[in-house]
């Protein structure tokens, strides 16, 4: 018989087991790759960490809460495409100034969070009220919301971003870029409402069993909602960062981010049934998957090996998920 102190260890050892990988897989290729242990190479793990992880965030809610939305990348890609249609001065930019300058900053992200909200809205609206399957649902929209952005830039690009938003793409804090450090604080900030706060916990008996959440008088479609509208907001906030990094906007910006947004959240111990799941541990998945690709880099390794390596995770994650899951109901 397991003792409540051996399953609490059980317990945070698969909670975490994520970040015990990423520090052997640091410290092998620390060991193995020359020139990789250095203070610029892990500085840029975690800046290449930042539109990805962002974007997982607001996914995994989403997974948590029992659902799918793969529609988070082409929002994305439309953010920051209105972002730099709006404030860019050259390309298809408009150019558009305010006085004074600074308020180019929360004009740009409110507009990129309710473009976001917007989105997540519709998805989350079919999937509640009309019962839609979300996969489908945001397949669609992954779809439709990319056709937008190919309309409304034509296939051109924006360039040369308002100078206020370009310096908080520059700008960096303890030798860390700025906008990395606003992607660990969305994590902070997230990471408490979903330990800490009723809603988080909440969508996560949604995840795990939404029949017994809404017996338990819990509001299942309204908590739904608002995590489709919520991811929705944090994908328009990687879009508007990812303008911010590249000072601009292309018609085909951030394509791939998904796929990679999708195999943190499973990498890092987010249950595809819904229920299980922390946030630290999408960061740490984040931070593995960039890891791989850098050190990929650094060996000028051909792209396709990392898309391999990358495709044997997700699979390997997911086989760990049906682990945890079945020691899991061993402990219960």
């Amino acid at each position: 018989m397991i003792s409540p102190r051996q399953r609490a260890l059980v317990e945070f050892v698969l909670d975490n087991l994520v970040w015990f990988i990423l520090a052997i897989v640091l410290v092998i290729f620390s060991a193995t790759i020359p020139n990789f242990f250095q203070t610029g190479i892990f500085v840029n793990i975690i800046e290449q960490s930042t539109f990805v992880g962002v974007m997982a965030i607001g996914l995994a809610i989403v997974v948590i809460a029992g659902h799918m939305d793969l529609s988070v990348e082409s929002v994305a890609g439309l953010t920051a495409m209105i972002t730099g249609i709006l404030f860019c001065a050259r390309g298809i930019g408009m150019g558009i100034t305010l006085t004074p300058e600074w308020l180019v900053l929360p004009v740009s992200l409110i507009i990129a969070l309710l473009a976001g909200s917007v989105i997540g809205g519709i998805n989350g609206w079919l999937v509640v009220r009309l019962r839609m399957n979300a996969f489908i649902v945001t397949l669609a929209s992954y779809i439709y919301v990319r056709g937008m952005v190919d309309a409304i830039s034509g296939g051109r690009s924006a360039q040369d971003l308002a100078p206020a938003l370009r310096f908080i793409g520059i700008q960096t804090l303890a030798g860390i870029p700025l906008i990395a450090w606003i992607a660990v604080l969305c994590f902070a900030i997230f990471t408490f409402i979903m330990a800490r706060t009723p809603f988080g916990r909440h969508v996560t008996m949604i995840g795990g069993n939404p029949v017994a959440a809404f017996r338990a008088g819990i509001k299942v479609d309204r908590l739904v909602l608002i995590a489709f509208i919520l991811a929705g907001a944090i994908a328009g906030l990687a879009g508007w960062l990812l303008a911010i990094r590249t000072s601009g906007a292309t018609a085909n910006l951030g394509i791939g981010m998904l796929f990679r947004a999708f195999a943190a959240v499973v990498i890092g111990g987010v249950s595809l049934k819904g229920g299980i799941g922390q946030l630290p541990g999408v960061y740490a998945g984040v931070l593995l998957l960039s890891s791989i690709q850098t050190a990929m880099n650094v060996m000028a390794l051909p792209v396709h090996y990392t898309q391999m390596i990358l495709g044997g995770m997700v699979l390997a994650a997911v086989l760990l998920d049906t682990v945890k899951l079945q020691i899991r109901q061993k402990l219960a």
